[in-house]
């Protein structure tokens, strides 16, 4: 039997008990490690039904309840989430919860405490486009904290992946955020693009990343550092924060001012983070000599193979982006500066993936086609009925004449 439940994306709109037990029935919650929700609307009382179900879980992994309110009320979601969320409470085999483009608001996101606050086992959270503001960013926050802080003493948190963008999380929830991504101090991925977060607000979350060694993917896009913010990631960066950072993405995050060189990159252009792959710093107001620098530095990254820098300060000729392309070339790279590069590369994405699903043709040995030799004739073969026919026809349309 599957240890995979799912429905995912089946637009099901589940509001009894009965709606969602009949895809329950004859499945043995026993033997799922899997369940994927996502892509239908669930509510109260099917939600009820569903966390019975989950409480006899006893190898889940990963649940998946992405985008499972879309047109509830909003009296509804807290009832349904509590549900969901306290039944799995205690599961010390739960590793990754999906609950990204449900509506929480700040009003909605109680009935997560216990849950995120206890759960020790989980490893990935991600928590994307839920509404979730200052207010009900602090309190997902506070309860990581709150977790971190129930470990005893000399166990590490469990704790990877964070993925919480698109919240508008703003300066009002940073410093909780902060104080949480502190505590855990494990993370290897965080992606908070998209909050609205200021240059105070970015300092502080920065400053306490800094406590994550392991990191290898840091997203913060489209939050703004400016001058304070861009001083202080320099900082981590110039001190060798992050050794085995992969990728960084601060797209839109105004890095650069005008006639100035962003210290981001001249802390990037000394060359400490070696196994960087992906360096993403796009519409940052960088100039000339910023690509320049970056340039300088390829050699020393070995592993850079995509920098994308879309939207800055410089035309597609600049001597500087020009030097950068060249750099990157060399060892295999590309340079992605304008959306026709995009386009391209994703057209040869999609023509390598066709490629890679085709089967491949099996060819078939050539056939050989078999001949019977025919003895030499020694004499006329007897006719057959057929040539006997034929003849005779043959003989009646010779004394056919037309008049």
């Amino acid at each position: 039997m599957s240890t995979v439940f799912s429905l995912l994306g089946q637009g099901l709109k589940l509001d009894t008990r009965a709606d969602i037990e009949a895809h329950l029935a004859g499945v043995d919650p026993t033997l799922i490690e899997e369940i994927h929700l996502g892509g239908n609307t669930i509510g109260v009382e099917a939600a009820q039904a569903l966390a019975e179900f989950l409480a006899k879980t006893t190898q889940l992994r990963v649940a998946n309840f992405a985008d499972i309110f879309t047109g509830r009320l909003i009296s509804e979601i807290p009832l349904a989430l509590s549900a969901i969320c306290d039944s799995l409470i205690g599961k010390s085999t739960l590793e990754e919860i999906d609950l990204s483009d449900n509506a929480f608001g700040g009003r909605s996101v109680d009935p997560l405490v216990p849950f995120l606050s206890s759960a020790r086992s989980l490893q990935v959270l991600k928590l994307n486009n839920n509404g979730l503001g200052p207010a009900g960013g602090t309190v997902i926050a506070d309860a990581l904290t709150t977790l971190a802080q129930s470990l005893e003493k000399g166990q590490k948190s469990k704790l990877r992946t964070i993925i919480c963008g698109r919240n508008r999380l703003e300066d009002g929830s940073a410093e909780a955020w902060a104080a949480a991504l502190r505590a855990h101090g494990t993370l290897q991925e965080v992606r908070m693009p998209q909050n609205g977060i200021r240059m105070a607000g970015i300092s502080s979350l920065v400053q306490a990343l800094a406590a994550n060694a392991d990191l290898h993917h840091l997203d913060l896009q489209d939050n703004t550092f400016a001058s304070e913010g861009s001083k202080v990631m320099a900082a981590e960066l110039t001190r060798g924060s992050w050794p085995l950072l992969r990728q960084l993405n601060l797209s839109d995050c105004v890095i650069g001012e005008e006639g100035e060189v962003s210290p981001v990159v001249e802390a990037l252009a000394k060359g400490l983070h070696d196994k960087l792959e992906i360096l993403q710093l796009q519409n940052d107001n960088l100039e000339t000599e910023a690509f320049s620098l970056l340039a300088g530095v390829v050699d020393k990254l070995p592993k850079l193979r995509r920098v994308e820098a879309q939207w800055n300060e410089v035309e597609e000729d600049d001597e500087g982006v020009i030097a950068l392309l060249n750099a990157l070339r060399k060892q295999g790279g590309k340079l992605v500066m304008n959306d026709e590069d995009e386009e391209e590369e994703e057209e040869e994405e999609e023509a390598e993936e066709a490629a890679e699903e085709a089967p491949a043709k099996e060819t078939a040995p050539p056939v050989q086609p078999t001949v019977t030799p025919v003895p030499a004739a020694t004499e006329a073969a007897p006719k057959s009925v057929t040539d006997k026919a034929t003849d005779a026809l043959a003989d009646m349309l010779e004394k056919v004449s037309i008049r």
